[in-house]
């Protein structure tokens, strides 16, 4: 009796699990819908640019639903645009070179430049909405998570052996079908990664885009961001304690919910001809494979609907395959070519013109501040960077080639990496000041806490790729630590830690508008830097100097990026890849 009543209750279990299952999926499918009409009323009803922010725990649950949907949709038109730039610059020799340097002058311009023109463009394009002000913080957090991003998805492609695009030549594959199934599928580990370092990017500046001054006016958003700037401000430490205590739950909660299914689901893209025996696995993502509801969405929509495109495709890859006549060009299209080309030529005198006639008005003197101020922020971000970089690539490689390790270290990196540093920084900053030091050496403390990050994700993200029949050889032949580390393990994550290190010095850049101009309760604490130039000039709406100070900071990037990380970049593609 015992035996058949054990049989039948776990009988009785296996049959309702499915059922829980999709009783999960669906109340998760309408709490989703029920979000976007709540957020859709919102954004539609009328403009508030200055919103009073109270401190009262009870309004955190609204406050943070605002901040994680700005995040998520900032992210999700990074993701968007890292595909799209990324593919363009990978496959167009012509214009590779420009794409490139374009995007290492975007990342290189701090968020506070971005400020006055996106938020007044959009306040301008929806003036009676409160979606114009929205979707301009949604802008001002995606320069602050795409350009990684767009780095990895790049280098991936240009890092794909030349065996697989061969098989997809032989194959005849469209470039439709060449991007689902070869050139995403083997970038996948690297975006995954480095989505993991944008959200927690989205964090770092939440405070910024939701709270800022632009000359006269004062922007104030309802979201996480303002609470905490809000309750710093004030010196409210009951208030700080609950707002970093509701991000710490919602990072966890995305950790367990998002990344790590997603890692697990990734992991199947490793370039490798052995599997790993260990690896990261996501008890949600194996329920959620059980759920019915979610294999009929497949069965009936997906798979129809995938599987009629890529016929579709085929066809018409093999109708222009079979007409040997090469058409053309119309003379209609080169001439609309040449019209485009001309308007953007025309738009981007009439800015410099403009330019020009902004920076006459900067005196003397202020541009030999400015230029001291480079100098030192200079030194400052290379000093982050190395320091960073010692202790995140032993830790990276760790956490990358220990599954066991990642499921616990992984959440801590993110809850660690999403935590606003402009919110730690007051306690470290007044440490600092009692042992003597100032804001020089603090900013250097901020820089790593807001640029490390993009090392580790890198190269935990390169370590993962490492195939597991390269390590197995390591060990067989028992190389020591020095030799495999020489010949497996820097090699095999070469392309990431560039990529990482690329963006870590694009973040330092960033970062110093905040490590070297600090609001500290009534008092502003300013040392020598050029990110401290632009803060002064945002604060006080002195748009010459932003100017000037924002395009001598592009210019230092762009010449640091085209004189070393240009060169490790081809390193990357033609010795370091697996071929």
């Amino acid at each position: 009796m015992k035996v058949r009543y054990t049989l039948s209750r776990s009988l009785v279990v296996e049959r309702s699990w499915p059922f829980f299952l999709d009783l999960t999926v669906a109340f998760g499918l309408l709490a989703g819908f029920y979000a976007v009409l709540q957020i859709a009323h919102y954004w539609m009803s009328g403009a508030v640019p200055e919103v009073q922010i109270s401190q009262s725990p009870r309004m955190l649950p609204l406050y943070a639903f605002y901040s994680v949907v700005r995040i998520g949709v900032a992210y999700l038109l990074s993701l968007l645009f890292a595909v799209v730039y990324g593919y363009i610059a990978a496959y167009h020799r012509r214009l590779e070179a420009l794409m490139i340097a374009t995007l290492d002058i975007l990342q290189s311009i701090p968020v506070l430049s971005f400020l006055p023109g996106v938020m007044l463009a959009m306040m301008s394009l929806v003036p009676s909405r409160q979606l114009g002000i929205e979707f301009g913080a949604i802008l001002l957090i995606f320069t602050g998570q795409v350009w990684n991003m767009a780095f990895s998805f790049y280098s991936s492609l240009k890092s794909i052996p030349r065996e697989l695009h061969e098989a997809c030549t032989i194959n005849r594959f469209s470039r439709w079908q060449r991007l689902w199934q070869l050139e995403l599928p083997y970038a996948a580990i690297g975006l995954v990664w480095n989505s993991m370092v944008s959200v927690a990017g989205g964090w770092f500046f939440l405070m910024v885009c939701e709270m800022f001054p632009v000359g006269d006016r004062q922007f104030r958003l309802p979201g996480l961001g303002s609470y905490l700037q809000t309750a710093a401000s004030t010196g409210n430490s009951l208030a700080m304690t609950y707002g970093l205590l509701t991000m710490v739950a919602i990072i966890v909660l995305t950790d367990q919910l998002v990344w790590r299914p997603v890692i697990d689901w990734s992991d199947k893209f490793k370039f490798e001809n052995v599997e790993a025996a260990d690896r990261v696995k996501s008890p949600v993502l194996a329920a959620l494979r059980h759920s019915n509801m979610l294999a009929a969405i497949q069965r009936h929509t997906l798979v129809p609907l995938s599987e009629s495109i890529y016929r579709s495709l085929a066809r018409r890859n093999a109708k222009r395959l079979a007409s040997s006549e090469q058409k053309p060009r119309s003379r209609v299209a080169a001439f609309l070519s040449w019209l485009l080309l001309i308007v953007v030529l025309g738009v981007v005198c009439f800015a410099a013109f403009k330019a020009i006639l902004l920076l006459k008005q900067v005196p003397r003197s202020e541009v030999g501040t400015i230029l001291l101020g480079a100098v030192a922020t200079f030194f400052r971000v290379n000093i982050s960077l190395l320091l960073a970089a010692a202790w995140t690539i032993p830790v990276g490689v760790a956490i990358g080639f220990n599954p066991r390790l990642a499921r616990i270290a992984q959440p801590l990196a993110q809850i660690a990496a999403s935590f606003p540093a402009t919110a730690l920084f007051p306690v470290i900053l007044i440490g600092l000041m009692k042992l003597g030091a100032g804001l020089s050496i603090g900013s250097v403390a901020l820089m790593m806490l807001g640029t490390q990050w993009y090392i580790l994700f890198n190269v935990i993200a390169g370590a993962m790729a490492i195939p597991s029949e390269m390590r197995e050889v390591a060990t067989l032949f028992r190389f020591p630590n020095w030799q495999r580390w020489t010949t497996v393990i820097l090699p095999g994550i070469f392309p990431y830690l560039i990529t990482g290190l690329v963006t870590a010095s694009g973040g330092a850049w960033n970062a110093s508008i905040i490590a070297e101009y600090f609001h500290l309760k009534d008092q502003t604490l300013r040392t020598t830097g050029l990110g401290a130039q632009i803060s002064a000039a945002s604060d006080a709406g002195n748009f010459p100097v932003l100017l000037l100070a924002t395009i001598i900071m592009a210019l230092m990037v762009v010449t640091i990026n085209r004189l070393v990380w240009r060169p490790l970049y081809h390193l990357a593609e033609t010795k370091y890849r697996l071929d």
